[in-house]
């Protein structure tokens, strides 16, 4: 028969492990946005995260010196900048390949 102190010790032990899973990823998602327009100059790139499980929304995370900054997809402002980072990486990409 198993004890009770390896019962509970075993219940401790995954409750501990999904607390520190559910904390590691909600640090990794927008759970809101911003309400205020990022200067595009402190951006150093970007990720896109979409809706699953953990994550409760669409977003544009913009990653600066300072963190990041969670964006909505559908602003105007943030789609302009996604092209002017996404032009910029083709041209790094097209400058990397005539070197070769």
């Amino acid at each position: 028969m198993v004890s009770v102190r390896l019962t509970v010790m075993a219940i401790t032990l995954v409750t501990l492990c999904l607390v520190a899973t559910n904390a590691a990823v909600s640090s990794r998602c927008c759970s809101k946005y911003m309400t205020v327009k990022l200067p595009f100059r402190i951006i150093k790139g970007y990720s896109v995260q979409t809706v699953t499980e953990m994550c409760p929304l669409d977003a544009i995370i913009f990653h600066t010196s300072k963190g990041k900054a969670c964006t909505d997809p559908a602003l105007k402002w943030v789609i302009d900048y996604v092209e002017i980072l996404r032009e910029k990486a083709q041209l790094v990409h097209k400058t990397s390949q005539a070197l070769k």
